[in-house]
């Protein structure tokens, strides 16, 4: 399983890229893996104001649907557009192409909370 260094990680398997007061959110490669092929991504509303925990968009898979927490709190500022018609992008680049929504942190202290990647790959055994 892929467990990029630079980013940090959600125990409900959200990874998170802080980019000065902006963060962008995606599903990690194994928690894509679990899901199997995604067909349907639904995406918060830009401007929408969420917490740290909360359920804010759903990843829905052949499989089954999932809710997808924001890893930390902040103004959803940006989705991706992309995925809408083409959700496999979770899939098949999770890290990059294939992330979610950005938000502008509202309380970048909390990004210390998640996990480092090593933490993250003792998480989920790689």
């Amino acid at each position: 399983m892929l467990v990029p260094d630079d980013l940090r990680y959600a125990e409900t398997h959200e990874w998170l890229r802080v980019d000065g007061a902006t963060g962008t959110v995606g599903v990690t490669d194994h928690a894509q893996a679990e899901l199997t092929d995604v067909v349907y991504v639904e995406l918060p509303h830009i401007g929408t104001i969420v917490e740290a925990h909360q359920a804010v968009a759903v990843v829905e898979s052949v499989k089954a649907a999932s809710d997808i927490y924001a890893p930390v709190g902040g103004e959803i500022v940006g989705v991706n557009g992309a995925l809408e018609t083409n959700p496999a992008l979770v899939n098949t680049d999770p890290y990059n192409a294939g992330w979610l929504f950005k938000l502008k942190l509202s309380n970048p202290d909390e990004v210390a909370g998640l996990k480092s990647a090593a933490e993250y790959r003792s998480q989920i055994g790689a």
